[in-house]
């Protein structure tokens, strides 16, 4: 394993790690969003209860994962940057939007102002993994070219495969939140609560099952690179995803909510490492490799060294905060 493949293992395990914990508050937005979002209820209070702690801790995987691109492979971070700025600005915009709007509906006590925060903090929820999708859509076809703006700023992320990235993430997003708050609900000592979640995860986990299925049509036509290493070196992670999914799926309906966690993380863990593998050596498909957009090598070996420390001493301190989130209130 070369430096810069230790240091691409080391960012995708922080892309996952978003993807689960940042992927599960963007999904909790959802539901806040369907339910009309109001606070002053079961399902307000539990979600607030929830990602309260640990919102604003899982921005650190995105921020990680920029710092990582840019220093470690410049030519691809600076292809992305110029050619997906339209899809960038609209991230950026609804995380600034879903933090404001979270925080200020939690102090106004108007409750027509509690409806316009709650509303705003449901649709930057789904905007925001939306258009993390398209950006993934738009790197996984091959739509972004090397070079200063080389790309086409429109057509980049508004293509088949970008839609399909963009809708799968929002409905991931959405099942781990249900799939989680299933858990948290019966934690608090509501069951009632923990059922209305379990039908919402029930629902939302088949209806991604669907598009996830009818995405494989779309990648053959549309992503033909990614498509033929998912169902080559990439099947068995993508077989590893379904499974997990189905079990998930399985462990609900009989109830076993802290097991349908594991399974649901499990799944899509599957689909970000498939990914991964499917791709691999292209960090731009069909335009740069990994060897050829890696930064100089005494560049390569101190960042991956600073990674290392920074693990020793962030991963901890995030596992413990995760923990202690998790322990039941008084």
């Amino acid at each position: 394993m070369t430096t810069a493949d230790a240091i691409l293992v080391l960012l995708w395990a922080g892309l996952t790690a978003y993807a689960l914990f940042g992927g599960a508050d963007f999904g909790a937005g959802f539901w806040d969003l369907v339910r009309g979002g109001r606070r002053n209820d079961a399902i307000g209070s539990l979600i607030e209860d929830t990602i309260g702690p640990v919102w604003e801790a899982n921005h650190v995987w995105l921020i990680f994962a920029l710092v990582v691109v840019w220093t470690a492979f410049p030519r691809v971070f600076a292809a992305v940057a110029s050619t997906l700025y339209i899809p960038l600005t609209a991230v950026a915009i609804g995380v600034i939007l879903r933090g404001s709007a979270f925080a200020f509906r939690k102090s106004v006590r108007e409750p027509r102002l509690e409806r316009w925060f709650g509303l705003l903090f449901g649709l930057s929820s789904i905007i925001t993994p939306f258009f993390l999708g398209a950006i993934a859509g738009a790197i996984a076809s091959g739509r972004v070219p090397p070079g200063n703006a080389a790309g086409d700023p429109i057509a980049s992320w508004l293509n088949p495969t970008s839609v399909l990235g963009g809708t799968l993430a929002v409905g991931i997003c959405a099942y781990l939140a249900a799939v989680y708050l299933t858990s948290d609900a019966r934690r608090a000592g509501d069951p009632g609560l923990a059922d209305a979640f379990r039908g919402r995860a029930l629902a939302m986990g088949v209806a991604v099952g669907v598009v996830a299925m009818l995405g494989i049509v779309v990648l053959g036509g549309d992503a033909p690179t990614l498509y033929d290493g998912l169902v080559s070196r990439a099947l068995p992670l993508v077989i590893l995803s379904a499974v997990a999914g189905l079990g998930s799926l399985g462990l609900l309906y009989r109830r076993r909510f802290g097991a349908a966690r594991l399974s649901a993380a499990l799944a899509v863990g599957g689909v970000m490492w498939g990914w991964a593998v499917a791709q691999y050596p292209n960090l731009l498909v069909g335009s740069l490799t990994i060897g050829q957009a890696s930064a100089a090598e005494a560049t390569m070996v101190a960042l991956l060294a600073s990674l290392l420390v920074g693990a020793i001493l962030v991963v901890p301190s995030m596992a413990a905060l995760f923990l202690l989130s998790q322990r039941p209130r008084p």
